[in-house]
C-alpha cells in the first residue's frame, strides 16, 4: 500500500504530524507499536478499576500555549480541559507554602505574605513576561531559526529591559531566584519548575526554562485532560481520522527503507510494507538513526554526532489510588494540582547534581500531581488519583546510591525500594500519607521503556535538555535544530528534535511543514 506520507509513532508529535499533512491534503498512515495510540500521553485504570492515572505525563502548559496544538482546536473533538483550584504549591520550613495561582494578585499576595516586597518582585516578572512571553514561547516552538519570532522577540526585549533581561534570562535559576526575592518563595516556584528538565540548577539554561514554566502556570495553568491524559490522545486521534489518516496500533516499524540514498516507505515486524517517499519518525533520535535506519544510508556527519548524543536522566513514578485527599501539613485553601517535594533550593540543587553525576539521591526532589483535585472524574468522591516522580541515574551509569540500598540496576528490587523512600518523603510533609495507600504502582526505568521504547532507560524528554545538545545543537549539530535528517524524504518528529520534550506537538507539526516544504521545492525544480 502506498501513501504520501508514514508516520512512524503515534505518541502527540506523531498525532500532530499526521494532521498537519492530513490538512494539506496528503494521504497518511500512521503506524504504533503499541496497543494504544499515544505515546507519553496515555491513562490507564491498572493501579485501582476505581481509579485514573495518567500512565506517563499529567499536565499539559505546553500544550495549550503551543500553537501547534492549540490550532488543532481539539476540543472540537471532545476535549475538554480542567484545572485544579491552584496550580502549584511547594510546601518548605515549618509547614510554610508557595503558592502559584492562576490570578497573579492571589500568587503576589501569598509571596508578600511570607516576605514583604516579595509580591511586587512577582508582579514586576509577570509584567516582563507579558511583553517577551508570547515571542519567546514561539521562537522555542517553531522551526530553527526562529526569524518571524525573533523579529518580534528582539523588539520586545528592548522594552522589557534589553540586555539585563536577556542577562537574568541566562541566569542560572538557583541564583535568579535570589536576586529576584528576599524570600524563600518565589525561588522555590522558579527552580522547581526548573527541575521539570534535566538542568543543574547552577547551570546556564536553567533559569530561562524556570521562568517560562513558572509563567506558562502562571497565565494558563497546568490544565489536565477531563477523563485523563488518554482525552487528550483520543482528541488527536479523532481528528486524525475525521481528515481520513489511517492509524494502525500493534505494528512496530523495524526498518525506514532507503534506496539509492532516497527513503521507499517502512516495514513492519509483522512484515508488512508500506510504500512512501516521505517519512516523519516520532521515535528517539537514538533509535532512528543506525537502528531503523542503516548506518549506510546517513550522512556521515550524523554519524559522528550521534556518538556524543546524550540521554536525559531516568525516572521512577510512583501512582497511588489513596482513600482521602493527600494530608499535607497547612495544606493551602485552595488546593493545588501540582505539589513539588524538596526542602529548599540547595537540596534540589545538591539533589540534580546527584543525578549528573550518577548518584542516586538519598533525598529525591519529587514532582507529585494531585489528580482527583485536578478533575473530579479520575477517582471517587472523597478520594485522590496520586502519583510522584523523580530522576535518577540511567541505567548502568549508577556510580553511587547515596543512601547505600539501591544498586543502580533498576531492577523490581531497586525500585520498590526506591519508591519506598519517595513515600517517606510525602509522609514527612503529609503525616498519615502511608494510612491512605489502597493500592500502589513503581514504574522504574525498565518499566516506562517497556510500555514507550522513546523512554529509553526512562528518559522521558528524548535527550537531554542542556544547551549543549538544544537549538542548533538538536539532536546533533548536523541537522542544525531541523527536521530533516539529510536523507531525502526522511524527517525527525520526536522529542529528540527542536524544541526538545514536553506536549507541545512542535516537534511533529515542525517536521510536517518541512515535508511539506519539501515536496514543493521538488516539485517547483521539475518545471
Amino acid at each position: 500500500m502506498t501513501h504520501s506520507a508514514v508516520v512512524v509513532g503515534a505518541g502527540p508529535n506523531g498525532l500532530v504530524a499526521a494532521n498537519v499533512l492530513a490538512d494539506a491534503g496528503w494521504e497518511v498512515a500512521v503506524l504504533e507499536a503499541q496497543a494504544t495510540p499515544g505515546g507519553a500521553v496515555r491513562s490507564d485504570r491498572e493501579v485501582h478499576p476505581d481509579f485514573v492515572h495518567d500512565t506517563f505525563s499529567a499536565f499539559y502548559p505546553l500544550a495549550v500555549a503551543s500553537s501547534a496544538i492549540a490550532s488543532l482546536r481539539l476540543e472540537d473533538h471532545g476535549l475538554v480541559w480542567e484545572h485544579a483550584p491552584a496550580v502549584l504549591g511547594h510546601p518548605f520550613g515549618d509547614g510554610q507554602w508557595a503558592v502559584l495561582h492562576r490570578d497573579r494578585a492571589a500568587t503576589a499576595a501569598g509571596l508578600d505574605a511570607l516576605r514583604p516586597g516579595d509580591g511586587d518582585a512577582w508582579l514586576d516578572l509577570c509584567a516582563t513576561w507579558d511583553r517577551i512571553g508570547p515571542s519567546l514561547v514561539d521562537g522555542l516552538t517553531t522551526p530553527f531559526p526562529p526569524v518571524r519570532a525573533g523579529a518580534r522577540l528582539l523588539p520586545a526585549l528592548a522594552r522589557a529591559g534589553g540586555l539585563d533581561t536577556v542577562r537574568r534570562l541566562a541566569t542560572p535559576v538557583a541564583s535568579l531566584g535570589r536576586e529576584l526575592f528576599s524570600g524563600e518563595a518565589g525561588g522555590l516556584l522558579l527552580s522547581g519548575n526548573a527541575g521539570h528538565a534535566d538542568f543543574p540548577l547552577a547551570s546556564p539554561g536553567s533559569g530561562v526554562f524556570g521562568v517560562l514554566m513558572t509563567m506558562l502556570g502562571q497565565t494558563v495553568g497546568f490544565p489536565v485532560p477531563r477523563g485523563g491524559a488518554q482525552s487528550l490522545t483520543d482528541a488527536l486521534v479523532a481528528r486524525c481520522r475525521s481528515r481520513g489518516v489511517e492509524v494502525v496500533t500493534d505494528a512496530e516499524v523495524t526498518e525506514v527503507q532507503v534506496h539509492h540514498g532516497r527513503v521507499q516507505g517502512v516495514r513492519t515486524r509483522d512484515g508488512r510494507a508500506y510504500a512512501s517517499g516521505t517519512v516523519l519518525a516520532d521515535v528517539s533520535a537514538a533509535h532512528l538513526f543506525g537502528r531503523l535506519v542503516a548506518q549506510e544510508h546517513l550522512p556521515a556527519r550524523v554519524v559522528r554526532g550521534m556518538r556524543d548524543f546524550e540521554l536525559d536522566p531516568g525516572t521512577v513514578k510512583v501512582d497511588w489510588a489513596l482513600s482521602g485527599p493527600v494530608p499535607w501539613t497547612n495544606r493551602p485553601d485552595l488546593a493545588p494540582g501540582t505539589v513539588h517535594v524538596a526542602d529548599s533550593v540547595e537540596q534540589m540543587t545538591q539533589t540534580l547534581s546527584q543525578v549528573s553525576s550518577g548518584v542516586v539521591p538519598d533525598r529525591p526532589f519529587l514532582l507529585t500531581g494531585q489528580m482527583t483535585t485536578s478533575d473530579p472524574t479520575r477517582s471517587p468522591a472523597g478520594t485522590e488519583s496520586f502519583w510522584a516522580y523523580t530522576h535518577v541515574p540511567q541505567p548502568g551509569m549508577t556510580r553511587a546510591d547515596a543512601a547505600g540500598e539501591v544498586t543502580g540496576a533498576w531492577d523490581r528490587d531497586d525500585t520498590e525500594r526506591f519508591a519506598d523512600r519517595m513515600q517517606a518523603r510525602i509522609e514527612e510533609r503529609a503525616p498519615g500519607f502511608g494510612s491512605l495507600v489502597l493500592e500502589r504502582r513503581v514504574l522504574g526505568p525498565h518499566e516506562l521503556e517497556a510500555r514507550n521504547a522513546n523512554l529509553i532507560g526512562g528518559a522521558v524528554n528524548g535527550g537531554t535538555s542542556q544547551l549543549h545538545q538544544e537549538l542548533v545543537f538538536r539532536p546533533v549539530p548536523a541537522m542544525r535544530g531541523r527536521a530533516a535528517t539529510g536523507v531525502p524524504g526522511l524527517f525527525l518528529a520526536s522529542a529528540s528534535a527542536h524544541p526538545g520534550g514536553g506536549v507541545h506537538g512542535s516537534a511533529g507539526a515542525n517536521a510536517a511543514r518541512a515535508a511539506i516544504w519539501q515536496q514543493r521545492t521538488r516539485r517547483l525544480r521539475r518545471t
